[in-house]
């Protein structure tokens, strides 16, 4: 395959207790997901050249962009901000379209973007890690 583009990457999450994933709708960006260990210094006196060995991976926070939606009780907006409000853990999963997803438990914290002339109303929710994240390749 020479390459697929993000065009119908999805967005779903489950609150504790529930068994099946919803779509959380109109997502329109995707931050990295992923992260690099610290480095843990272990130079001695002896030594010439700084020598490293890879410690905890700090993944950071999680910020996804949303089109707002707060139109029904189904909608981004509100699905997202109830999730804050009631500071609940729920999973996530992103899906690319060929199938891999990526699936983490996460607080969510949702703020408005800037409103501007002539631009779409936009919100952001940025989720708090609570675990590693899991990647699940595509069946064949």
């Amino acid at each position: 395959m020479a390459g697929i583009t993000s065009v119908e990457t999805k967005l779903f999450y489950k609150a504790k207790g529930d068994t099946d994933f919803t779509e959380i709708e109109l997502l329109m960006e995707v931050p990295e997901l992923g992260g690099d260990p610290e480095k843990i210094d272990v130079t001695t006196l002896s030594d010439k050249v700084k020598k490293y060995i890879p410690g905890v991976k700090d993944l950071g926070d999680l910020a996804f962009k949303f089109l707002y939606d707060n139109s029904t009780v189904n909608s981004n907006y509100r699905v997202l901000k109830g999730l804050e409000e009631n500071n609940t853990l729920a999973t996530f999963k992103v899906q690319y379209p060929d199938g891999t997803a990526h699936e983490f438990d996460a607080y969510v914290s949702v703020k408005m973007d800037a409103a501007a002339v002539n631009a779409a109303l936009t919100f952001t929710a940025t989720f708090s890690l609570q675990s590693d994240i899991t990647v699940t390749n595509p069946s064949a």
